[in-house]
């Protein structure tokens, strides 16, 4: 996949995050100081993470100060312009989180790869990446994180991430392995989505 529209990719799936947080933080009635740090952590939170513990550091974001630029903007256009959310069809947002999903975990498993040999690890930090900000979010709002109901949310990033660390194991290049991985992680997600797929639950009996 050309850089140039990964990292383009990458933003787009940003500002999609903050806004999932933006919306979080309205339908909770926080002020606008919540709603920029529920923003904030869903966009950046599962990259921040990943680059502590690859211990890529400065982490991403403060070489790369757009990411925050990106929140701060749309952030700020979301609270003005978002008033009736429900009045978006309804698939809009889950489709567009779908894509900056995707994005995120080929990103953070190809940084993986870069900073250690372990390919269980490469993958782990996808899903970290893509998922992370989700759960922080979740979390502060009192909410069960996505990842941990049935949604087939977290299931998609590890069958893209796996992917994507076999095909570079079987000796693709990287670009190449990365879009494929991307692509698995996005169709997974985007059938769960269009046929409102979700995996079994776990019940004790009582």
């Amino acid at each position: 996949m050309n850089l140039s529209l990964l990292y383009l990719i990458d933003l787009f799936g940003t500002a999609i995050f903050a806004i999932s947080g933006v919306l979080l933080a309205g339908r909770l009635r926080m002020d606008p100081f919540g709603v920029m740090v529920l923003a904030t952590v869903t966009a950046i939170g599962g990259g921040t993470i990943r680059d502590l513990i690859l211990g890529a550091t400065p982490v991403f974001w403060v070489t790369d100060t757009a990411y925050m630029w990106i929140i701060i903007i749309t952030s700020l256009a979301t609270m003005m312009l978002v008033r009736h959310p429900k009045r978006l069809p309804w698939y809009v947002m889950p489709v567009c989180d779908a894509i900056g999903l995707a994005a995120f975990v080929g990103i953070g498993v190809e940084k993986a790869l870069a900073f250690q040999d372990s390919y269980l690890v490469a993958v782990m930090m996808g899903v970290l990446t893509g998922c992370g900000g989700g759960i922080i979010r979740d979390v502060l709002a009192r909410e069960i994180p996505m990842v941990l109901r049935s949604e087939v949310y977290a299931t998609a990033c590890i069958a893209g991430g796996s992917a994507h660390v076999l095909l570079v194991q079987w000796g693709l290049a990287h670009s190449h392995a990365m879009l494929a991985g991307v692509v698995v992680t996005l169709t997974i997600r985007l059938t769960a989505i269009r046929w409102h797929l979700s995996l079994p639950t776990f019940a004790l009996n009582k």
